[in-house]
């Protein structure tokens, strides 16, 4: 469809402020993890690559590239070599990639040095993947930064892309960047580089530390049922944050996004797919039942689970293994982020607090979010484990070669020797010299005691200390 000079020329003069010589209005100051790692790309491209942001809706892509752009212009990059187009703009989407760069440069004549061309929701250009490829390997003195709520838009392209453009995947917030969204006023913690250093701590340290972390529960209980989602954790209730966040799951994710983008017509059926994977979050999924409770194929499920995954809803974990170990075991699944449960299947605050079974989920839908967003540079590989006599871990973790295993026992008692048997017998079976267990009570925190001088060194450890510490390193270490 032919779209005016003027019409569109008027839509990028909005978007790209910086044109005019005007300030960008309303950006934060704070800025998420992985922008320190996005800038890199953006200023020293790897390998000449195109930079790939991806993630789900509403998390803060936008703003991260936006902070970019103000980056670049602070640096001396000139204005006009700057330009940003989000495709999810129908305007723009009728246009087109060429049409939009053809009306920049007639609008603003380049000057020396690199353009930098930044593309918002970069799944609705047509046949984008053959547009970023020649770019890459064509246009050199062109540096193309794109975002994407999903990535199928990967798999779809993946030979007219290789090796094309450099992927950063961006999760929910952290607990660590929730609580300095929210700018909340809290005694610090510790800043450590691994938690491997907790191992060394003797009882007064860990006794410290639990006393500072006291004024944390109540924030990390809301971060569990208000979510990462940047919206939801400022928004004013809890009540407001869930209804966000279904209508961003629900009506745009799922209803409009899986339509447009990968021409799913089964919306209702993908629908009750995602409600029936909110009821058993963090539990074995069975295709079988999955296919009987909705009525359609086992293949027509699996591409059902195949795109949540793809648009960062949810996240699976293989049995731990090789070859038989893996093809004959079931998939875990994990929500992408500990509130998407609750907002969904309508469980207010009330009854998410009163049920310890809810809150033990969310709990551990939290710490596989937040070891993935800290390890997923390190090609980290998450599976469960599953031995004799129903012994199992909940997590393990193979990040450089070692295997860390991670059990949550999110409860109110305490942990003893006899709660860890799976994690025991796993240690002992694959000869790995340490675990942890994540608790709830601050003061079940510390290094178990066993007899055995061989035995694994397993450290009890609380979510809310874990998921803080794990969100402090990655921004500090990025």
């Amino acid at each position: 469809m032919e779209i005016g000079k003027e019409e569109l020329a008027a839509v990028l003069t909005e978007f790209n402020p910086w044109w005019r010589h005007e300030k960008i209005s309303d950006l934060p100051t704070w800025k998420r993890a992985a922008f320190g790692e996005l800038y890199k790309c953006i200023k020293n491209p790897l390998g000449g690559r195109a930079t790939f942001l991806s993630g789900a809706r509403q998390i803060g892509k936008t703003t991260l590239i936006i902070q970019a752009i103000d980056s670049l212009i602070k640096d001396g990059v000139p204005a006009s070599n700057i330009l940003y187009a989000t495709f999810d703009h129908p305007l723009l989407k009728l246009a087109g990639i060429d049409n939009a760069i053809k009306v920049w440069r007639e609008l603003e004549p380049k000057q020396d040095g690199p353009e930098y061309v930044f593309l918002d929701e970069a799944q609705f250009i047509k046949d984008w993947g053959t547009w970023v490829k020649h770019q890459v390997d064509f246009v050199k003195q062109r540096r193309i930064i794109f975002t994407g709520s999903a990535t199928p838009i990967i798999q779809a392209n993946q030979e007219s892309g290789l090796g094309r453009w450099h992927t950063i995947r961006l999760t929910t917030l952290s607990f660590y960047e929730y609580i300095q969204l929210k700018k909340l006023d809290l005694p610090h913690l510790p800043r450590i580089k691994s938690l491997k250093e907790i191992f060394d701590w003797d009882s007064r340290e860990a006794h410290r530390v639990s006393d500072v972390a006291t004024s944390y529960i109540a924030h990390f209980h809301e971060y569990l049922i208000r979510g990462g989602f940047p919206q939801t954790a400022v928004v004013g209730t809890t009540n407001q944050a869930q209804k966000l966040l279904r209508e961003d799951i629900i009506d745009k994710a799922l209803r409009r996004d899986m339509t447009e983008m990968f021409g799913v017509r089964l919306i209702l059926e993908l629908e009750q797919t995602f409600l029936y994977l909110c009821m058993h979050d963090g539990g074995m999924l069975s295709i079988p039942d999955l296919c009987s409770n909705i009525g359609k194929s086992q293949q027509t499920v699996q591409r059902f689970i195949e795109l949540l995954e793809a648009a960062h809803l949810i996240y699976r974990l293989q049995p731990f293994g090789y070859g038989k170990e893996i093809l004959r075991g079931k998939w875990k699944v994990y929500l992408s982020d500990p509130a998407i449960s609750s907002a969904v299947m309508l469980k207010s605050r009330a009854i998410f607090d009163s049920n310890p079974q809810l809150t033990g989920v969310a709990a551990e839908s939290a710490v596989l979010k937040h070891l993935y967003a800290r390890y997923y540079e390190q090609n980290v590989r998450f599976s469960y484990w599953r031995g004799k006599k129903d012994l199992e871990v909940d997590l393990v973790a193979e990040i450089n070669g070692e295997i860390i295993p991670f059990e949550v026992k999110y409860r109110s008692q305490h942990t003893s020797l006899s709660d860890c048997k799976g994690l025991i017998a796993f240690c002992s079976e694959k000869n790995i010299t340490r675990g942890y267990i994540v608790t709830k009570s601050l003061d079940d925190f510390g290094v178990i005691e066993q007899k055995n001088s061989d035995s694994a060194s397993i450290l009890k450890i609380p979510a809310t200390l874990l998921c803080y510490f794990m969100g402090e390193m990655e921004v500090n270490q990025k």
